[in-house]
């Protein structure tokens, strides 16, 4: 047991960077094995490294099961600060690749419905067209997980519908967040289960059927219940609640079970004569849609190439 608690300057002669870039595959991966596969060692080589982190902070970092690892308290905590130092050691990456070549660098997306079906997909295109060295990684989950891991450096910008300002989640973290367009949301179904003619249903008789809802968490989940209360009219009672595209129309393409979208991420498959549009709400009935980054930090400068190409597709200036 040690005596002394630590200096930063006698942990950071007892610990290599090295040493923290493998518990953070480890962390990330969950797996001995695939964190070995991603560092290029042995899983030997990896479990000596964790051994020795162990030591050094005298208290176990994971708990070993037959289905990987999982992080002990003290796993979290350490990984907590480690996934903040990757990414600051990513940011000095694409920093001196850019001002060696301006072609180069990795930008880490956090994205949400609003986006992933045509916002997204537009920019990433714009942006390898420009810059084919840059490198995009999409991670596609809710508000409550993409903000935490954009304000601990994990995401270096998300991408979807913003928060309203009244939500404890938009001021949970140091972030900004700018709007690139307002968002409705309109009801769809799959294109071969609603065949007649494409005149609008009404809302009242839509509800009485089968529906797809964002789940609660969702800040969108909040615009679908606005829109129904404002109608007069309670919640569907035949539900499936979820955040997955393709998942919400695979069930619309195999079943007559309509979804709230928002209309620029229902607008692909419309034209690609998947769905069909059955109503139409309130223009902005959706909200805001932008992007959020840290306040706290510069942007790297793969991210700062991703933002102007964000807002070149949404007609913006840079």
């Amino acid at each position: 047991m040690r005596s002394l608690p630590w200096t930063a300057l006698n942990l950071g002669r007892k610990l290599k960077f090295h040493q923290l870039q493998v518990f953070d595959r480890v962390l990330e991966t969950g797996s001995l094995v695939r964190a070995a596969n991603e560092t290029g060692l042995t899983q030997p080589a990896v479990s000596k490294i964790v051994h020795e982190m162990e030591a050094c902070f005298e208290g176990p970092l994971f708990v070993r099961s037959n289905r990987g690892v999982q992080p002990t308290e003290l796993g979290e905590l350490l990984g907590h600060r480690v996934k903040s130092l990757m990414a600051e050691l990513r940011y000095l990456t694409d920093e001196v690749n850019a001002f060696s070549a301006g072609t180069s660098g990795h930008v880490i997306v956090g994205t949400l419905i609003s986006a992933s079906a045509d916002l997204l997909p537009r920019t990433i295109a714009l942006l390898k067209s420009q810059t084919p060295g840059v490198l995009v990684t999409v991670r596609e989950a809710t508000t409550a997980q993409l903000f935490p891991a954009l304000a601990s450096g994990d995401l270096d910008i998300v991408v979807g519908r913003l928060p309203e300002r009244a939500l404890p989640v938009a001021k949970a973290f140091a972030l900004t967040h700018e709007i690139l367009f307002n968002e409705s949301l309109c009801v769809v179904g799959g294109k071969r289960h609603w065949t007649q003619p494409p005149e609008r249903v009404p809302l009242a008789e839509l509800r009485e059927g089968a529906w797809i809802l964002p789940v609660p968490e969702s800040p969108s989940r909040l615009a679908a219940e606005r829109l129904f209360h404002d109608a007069g009219l309670a919640l569907p009672e035949d539900v499936v609640e979820s955040l997955s595209v393709l998942t919400n129309i695979g069930l619309m393409l195999e079943t007559p079970r309509v979804a709230l979208m928002p209309r620029v991420a229902a607008t692909p498959f419309v034209e690609a004569g998947l769905l069909r549009v059955l109503a139409d709400t309130m223009p902005g009935s959706f909200g805001d849609v932008g992007y959020s980054l840290r306040s706290d930090k510069q942007p790297s400068p793969a991210c700062e190439r991703f933002v102007a190409c964000l807002r070149e597709v949404c007609g913006l200036k840079p």
